[in-house]
């Protein structure tokens, strides 16, 4: 059984100002998110994207994740709790972004970038796609830190005991989500564009691997909430991730083996 180091949820205290480790972990994603896509644009010039446009790429996704991030997890996780306490919505240092509410804030996001770049939506989409699971590991590594989004009870030689939960030893569920929805889908990802792809396959493998890899780190997780699907427990997280499994698998049989590639139209 192994103790989680505890590790102060604050990095630096400077006066009254202190910069919390979750905040960091964010700005390390969109730095990662920064790095990558320039990357792409040398790797990949099929693609017709410039170094001066990734800033306003990053930009939009920004505001799109804070706003839906916080949105989506007042109202698909914390609703009572914000409807009473509505100002706590603000307090992104305090942790607490649903994925699925950041999804959809991002893809907001997008259809604004691309009507205004004059891209096609999955030009755009299939563009992020390989950078976003890298920066999401990134935020989980916060959550870990913050001891938030633990993981159910185990015996496992390496269940953890979270001293802010309980003295339970439970699944290090936020390295999971990690290691699986983050680096190795990332590394799936990067691989697979590394070559011209028929419009929206880059977008639908997201889409998948995201909702696969959610699905099976929630059997760890503990849940927020849980139904029954025709007599079976299907955590909020599962719930949330089917249609985009769905959705994903249509994405890639409509595209087909259009020999067209995610070129930009400009």
């Amino acid at each position: 059984m192994l103790t989680h180091p505890n590790i102060d949820p604050v990095a630096l205290q400077i006066g009254p100002v202190s910069v919390h480790w979750y905040g960091l972990m964010y700005v390390a994603a969109f730095v990662s998110f920064l790095y990558l896509s320039k990357l792409r644009v040398r790797r990949e010039p099929w693609l017709g994207w410039k170094d001066d446009e990734i800033d306003d790429l990053l930009f939009y996704g920004f505001i799109g994740v804070i706003v839906g991030g916080r949105l989506g997890e007042a109202f698909l996780y914390q609703l009572p709790h914000h409807l009473a306490n509505p100002l706590d919505i603000f307090k992104i240092w305090q942790g607490g972004m649903s994925f699925h509410g950041g999804f959809l804030g991002v893809l907001l996001g997008m259809w604004l970038y691309a009507r205004k770049t004059k891209r096609t939506f999955w030009q755009v989409t299939d563009f992020i796609a390989p950078q976003v699971p890298l920066g999401y590991a990134f935020g989980r590594f916060g959550n870990f830190i913050n001891q938030e989004l633990v993981g159910r009870p185990t015996d496992a030689p390496w269940g953890m005991v979270f001293p802010r939960v309980d003295s339970i030893a439970r699944h290090p569920s936020q390295l999971y989500h990690a290691l699986l929805d983050g680096v190795l889908l990332f590394l799936v990802l990067w691989f697979y564009c590394a070559a011209p792809r028929p419009i929206k396959r880059v977008s639908a493998l997201f889409l998948i691997g995201y909702g696969l890899t959610r699905s099976f780190v929630e059997f760890f997780r503990t849940p927020d909430f849980s139904v029954q699907v025709a007599g079976l427990p299907i955590t909020s997280g599962q719930l949330y991730s089917i249609p985009m499994i769905l959705y994903g698998l249509f994405l890639w049989y409509s595209a087909g083996n259009n020999a067209a590639i995610a070129k930009t139209a400009k």
